[in-house]
């Protein structure tokens, strides 16, 4: 069956909500039993106000009526930069692909919507955070590591 890519709308939060948790679940190797209710309350607040607002673009890929990939950009505004002039700036998240349709390009064509959205609103400086399974997509993509930036822990 032919894949279907569709941007997602307000209607489709709690699916974006559930995708998020399965994402961070996985990513950080959490347990089925490990409390998220928090994060799923504010990942549901983020999307209702996101989605609204035009902060978020998030594309959901369909089999049929199965859910099979997702991936998301979330917009945003920094003081403007001698590389960044406008100083919007674009963060990829979220990206799934289910395992049965890994390797087939899926993520590929996610990362590619999500890039032409933010290219689409002039944004220039776009960034994501690579798990070492995603690297290489990112990598053969363009996207290149980042060796100036810090970050303070909790």
């Amino acid at each position: 069956m032919e894949l279907h890519y569709r941007k997602a709308e307000i209607a489709d939060t709690e699916l974006l909500t559930k995708t998020r948790i399965m994402v961070l679940r996985a990513v950080h190797s959490l347990p089925e039993d490990a409390n998220l209710d928090d994060l799923t309350v504010q990942s549901r607040r983020y999307y209702q106000r996101a989605l609204r607002d035009g902060t978020h673009t998030a594309y959901l890929v369909y089999d049929g009526d199965r859910l099979v990939g997702a991936g998301g950009v979330s917009y945003f505004e920094v003081l403007p930069t001698y590389h960044n002039p406008t100083g919007q700036k674009a963060y990829i998240m979220n990206m799934y692909t289910d395992p049965a349709r890994r390797r087939r390009g899926v993520a590929r064509r996610t990362l590619d919507l999500l890039v032409r959205d933010a290219r689409g609103r002039g944004v220039t400086a776009i960034s994501l955070d690579a798990t070492a399974m995603g690297r290489p997509l990112y990598e053969a993509y363009g996207f290149v590591r980042m060796d100036a930036e810090m970050e303070l822990p909790e």
